[in-house]
């Protein structure tokens, strides 16, 4: 038999699956990372490549003891990683991106870019870390064409607003001798010292503009061109990073064609496993590895190829475009692919070549639910309740909403809190990291820890990180009872905003008659049924709900076993090849991952009296919904007006 090993990189942790041939899952572990914060800069969130590949080695290790497999049975690896910007030197050493040196106390300039043989260096700028302000703000300013392929915004989270601050604080020497890597790419870097990057990773969070695509300048007059080399030199020139147009992006990964390599997801990178990464992992010298992606397109790679049900058709690649993938855990990111670029993003070549991935998200979801219950005035009460009774927080609202919807002669849930309407955006002045959520299903706590969509305000579909929270409704009860009702508006409001991303989204082009979860929140019930009747479509929720991004990330190393046993191992080289290869197997990643995805359970739209009841003041509040949007920001114009 043969096995393939995921490894997943989040926030708060590593984490490995061994999957058969056919996506059955045989053992999972996982391992803390670390993360250190600045004692004077509440912005800083950095992480160490050293401690981040022990947990792997360590995750790695046990699967293979705890299943009894021989590492020579496992043919192929893939990777996935949060979007955080990892720095080392020529020879692969890590180099901090740290003002803390050898003591808490030692915070300067001068840190930056040390070297330390002895001892782990945080050289992780991780993807919550909101240093690059200002840097932002500049190439934001700039209304060059790359813009149009990041939403026309460029995050303070992206990789080249964390490179350019770097290149302000560092030592110019440090910073000359320094290669940047998303952190997906680093880990197939150090795995098999081949210095290949990834499409996902370079389109989606390095500013890389695939060969052939259009740019559009606003700055100039809306002037057009094409993308010659996948880096714009007048935009690097212009924020000032002439640096890197100087050694032709050499520390971001090179030309392709030229002294680059970028590869589609899964294909093989280098010879495979080196032998120091093969021995740190316990596995054999050689095995494929697959070309890595940012953890939510590998959330969307392990869900969308799902049939909908036992004996349905398989779907195909143009199926795909139809199928709306939602990663939700602390928040939410919602991806969809099309034959052209559409709108958020858009990212070409990011999974599939020639194809566009679309990324959305909620800011808050998971988070959101948690805020709004640890808040209330009720929830002490609500704590003392579940110690005493045994059961669960969610248990016993899910109760006393059942015993108010009596109480109050309610059809449905919705009735109940007819009058209570909630928009949901809640700026977070500290980005969330490692969120305390609950699963839903078995009423347990589990710690996850989500980089999805780590944005203040409305992310999409209005992009407006002023964006506020907001109850219409409020009255001076305090008790459980408006506890409850204030839970299951909480799931109302994620609902109807996820309504306003896809209506958004078909409006502009999109197809999407279907939903594809993963991650935390697939476990949430009541929250799927309301997504469901909301959108009027089927919510399709996979066996594993929290194992589906690491067991996308081990489909790209059956990918990668697959494209290398028929090329007998022969090394991709060159970007002639790579695009060569990438268009005549891309459909050969699509069968891998309908071969090892199962089909989970379909929750569909209720169609029955009271289905329809709750569809029509459903669709009631979402008009109130949008018209909260539109006063909001009437609201924000009048008082900017006014001061």
């Amino acid at each position: 038999m043969e096995y393939y090993i995921g490894f997943d990189v989040g926030t708060g942790s590593g984490r490995a699956c061994l999957v058969d041939k056919n996506g059955k899952l045989i053992a999972e572990h996982s391992e803390p990372t670390l993360t250190h914060r600045s004692p004077t800069d509440h912005r800083i969130f950095e992480q160490s490549t050293s401690n981040i590949w022990s947990s792997l080695s360590k995750c790695c290790k046990t699967i293979l003891a705890s299943s009894g497999i021989d590492p020579k049975q496992v043919k192929g690896i893939g990777f996935d990683a949060t979007c955080s910007l990892a720095v080392v030197n020529k020879d692969g050493r890590p180099v901090s991106v740290s003002r803390t040196g050898l003591s808490e106390d030692d915070e300067k300039d001068e840190n930056l870019g040390r070297e330390d043989a002895e001892k782990d260096v945080w050289n992780v700028i991780l993807w919550a870390d909101h240093r690059a302000e200002e840097e932002a703000e500049k190439i934001n300013s700039t209304g060059e064409g790359v813009l149009g392929f990041v939403g026309k915004t460029m995050s303070l989270e992206m990789e080249i607003p964390k490179t350019l601050w770097l290149s302000k604080h560092m030592k110019s020497d440090k910073f000359k001798n320094s290669m940047f890597f998303d952190l997906p790419d680093w880990l197939t870097y150090n795995a098999t010292s081949s210095l290949a990057r990834s499409a996902c990773s370079l389109t989606c969070k390095c500013s890389f503009v695939p060969p052939g695509a259009k740019m559009v300048h606003e700055c100039d007059g809306n002037k057009e061109e094409v993308s010659k080399d996948g880096w714009s030199a007048r935009f690097f020139n212009k924020i000032g990073l002439e640096q890197m147009v100087e050694n032709d992006f050499e520390q971001l990964g090179g030309i392709p064609g030229k002294n680059g390599l970028v590869l589609t997801a899964g294909q093989p990178v280098g010879k495979g496993l080196s032998k120091a990464a093969a021995e740190s992992l316990g596995l054999v010298e050689g095995t494929a590895v697959g070309s890595g992606v940012i953890d939510a397109y590998a959330g969307w790679i392990g869900t969308v190829a799902a049939a909908q049900g036992e004996g349905q058709p398989k779907p195909t690649l143009e199926d795909a475009s139809s199928r709306l993938a939602a990663i939700a855990g602390t928040s939410t990111c919602h991806i969809a692919q099309s034959k052209e670029g559409i709108l958020w993003g858009p990212y070409r070549d990011a999974v599939f070549p020639g194809l566009w991935m679309n990324e959305g998200g909620q800011s808050s979801t998971g988070q959101l639910i948690d805020f709004m219950m640890q808040t209330h005035p009720a929830y002490p009460k609500l704590v003392e309740l579940s110690k005493k009774s045994g059961k669960s927080t969610f248990e016993l609202l899910g109760d006393r909403l059942e015993e108010m919807m009596k109480e109050k002669n309610a059809p449905t849930l919705t009735h109940l809190t007819k009058d209570l309407h909630f928009y949901p955006d809640l700026v977070s002045h500290v980005p969330a990291m490692i969120v305390n959520e609950i699963n839903l299903t078995d009423f347990h706590p589990v710690t996850i820890a989500r980089s999805f969509c780590g944005l203040s305000g409305n992310r999409s579909p209005l992009a407006d990180p002023r964006m506020k929270g907001s109850i219409v409704g409020l009255t001076l009860d305090d008790s459980l009872s408006d506890l409850a009702a204030k839970f299951n508006v909480t799931l109302e409001a994620i609902a109807l905003q996820t309504r306003h991303i896809v209506d958004e989204m078909n409006a502009k082009g999109h197809k999407i008659d279907s939903i594809y979860m993963s991650g935390s929140q697939a476990k949430n019930g009541p929250l799927m049924r309301l997504l469901s009747t909301v959108l009027q479509m089927p919510v399709i929720i996979p066996p594993q709900p929290s194992a589906a991004v690491v067991l996308g990330a081990a489909m790209l190393g059956k990918y990668a076993y697959d494209i290398s046993l028929e090329r007998q191992s022969q090394e991709i080289t060159s970007q002639e090849e790579a695009k060569a290869a990438s268009e005549k197997d891309k459909n050969k990643l699509w069968d891998v991952m309908v071969s090892m995805t199962h089909p989970g359970k379909t929750v569909e739209p209720r169609s029955d009296e009271l289905g329809e009841k709750e569809r029509k003041l459903l669709d009631v509040k979402y008009k109130i919904f949008r018209e909260a949007v539109e006063v909001q920001r009437k609201w924000r114009e009048m008082i900017a007006q006014a001061v």
